[in-house]
């Protein structure tokens, strides 16, 4: 892709957002870094700043109709109604076993991870159709194919994202716009602290408190083990070879925690694979 192309990523304020937004300006995009709350855009206004990057933040609240809309307005008037990237990155963990987790919890689950999707990419196709290209990248997880014990909210919204990300890519490849899958594993961000526990899922009367303890731990430890995780970079750095390829692949997974977890789970049978997430997730 040429130099200067355009590119949206939400959720920029830390983690995989942070990075792939500084990456790409690095890599020559005018990168529009966009976070729900401004008050934590000081330490990338501050990279890009001294490294006089071309990138600029936009308030931009995936679950806000009137916020998206104005943020996309804000950009596609000084880009020349152009906006060649779109990385869907924003979302949130949420720990709790299924009877712990209330109506309200999932829904707002779905709110931010799917249909904050959703929201941003109805409003950019009309500009990729109109100039006749662009590239739609949604951060996913190895959690978009496989499901473990306590984050079943988290993984229905991104088994949903996979379906939605590989019907749209049928229908959007006649207007020269392509759709991209990220799947990364454990990826050293601060994670733990952007996700939420159901509130029922902390109190140790929970049938499931013990699950969900255990849980935590294994995150933990995995965050902890450079050899079990990799950093947000690696992410930022597969988002920058599918947005630049002239055939992205649909789906691209991040680290070799993703990729040996993906073939195990499609070379083992349910019953193989089960016992193995059980030994890892609930030993």
């Amino acid at each position: 892709m040429k130099a200067q192309n355009v590119a949206l990523i939400t959720g920029s304020s830390s983690g995989i957002g942070f990075e792939t937004a500084l990456h790409l300006a690095r890599n020559g995009f005018k990168t529009y870094a966009s976070m729900r709350n401004l008050e934590k855009s000081k330490n990338i206004a501050q990279v890009a700043k001294e490294e006089k990057l071309p990138l600029e933040v936009v308030q931009l609240d995936v679950n806000d109709d009137i916020s998206v809309k104005q943020a996309i307005d804000k950009i596609v008037a000084a880009e020349d109604r152009r906006i060649d990237v779109l990385v869907n990155n924003a979302g949130y963990g949420l720990l709790g076993a299924l009877e712990d987790l209330s109506i309200e919890e999932i829904k707002a689950q779905f709110e931010t991870n799917f249909f904050g999707v959703i929201r941003v990419t109805q409003q950019v196709l009309p500009i990729m159709r109109k100039q006749k290209s662009g590239i739609i990248v949604n951060i996913s997880s190895v959690g978009g194919r496989m499901g473990i014990p306590s984050l079943s909210a988290y993984h229905s919204t991104k088994f949903a994202l996979e379906g939605l990300s590989e019907s749209i890519s049928y229908e959007l490849e006649p207007f020269g716009i392509r759709v991209v899958v990220i799947e990364p594993g454990f990826i050293r961000t601060n994670i733990m602290n952007s996700s939420m526990t159901a509130k029922k899922a902390v109190d140790p009367k929970s049938p499931y408190f013990s699950l969900t303890q255990q849980l935590e731990r294994s995150f933990k430890s995995a965050m902890e083990n450079t050899s079990a995780s990799s950093p947000p970079e690696e992410v930022a750095k597969v988002v920058l070879q599918a947005v630049t390829s002239e055939s992205p692949k649909l789906r691209y997974t991040v680290g070799n925690d993703a990729s040996s977890m993906i073939r195990a789970k499609t070379t083992m049978s349910d019953t193989e694979f089960g016992g193995l997430i059980k030994q890892q997730f609930q030993s």
